[in-house]
């Protein structure tokens, strides 16, 4: 997820260089919403991890 997280952060930047603010914003929303989603994710993970 946090893969996905980075290409939509790289197509954001792209599209900011090349004018498409409609675009950027779009998928810097989407990234912002991928990253804390996998941090959400991680803390879950980790907390459950311990309970073992």
């Amino acid at each position: 997820m946090l893969h996905y997280a980075v290409i939509f952060f790289v197509v954001a930047i792209i599209a900011a260089v090349l004018g498409f603010s409609g675009i950027a914003g779009a998928a810097t929303n989407i990234a912002w919403v991928l990253f804390v989603v996998f941090l959400i994710l991680a803390v879950v993970s980790m907390l459950r991890g311990k309970r073992v």
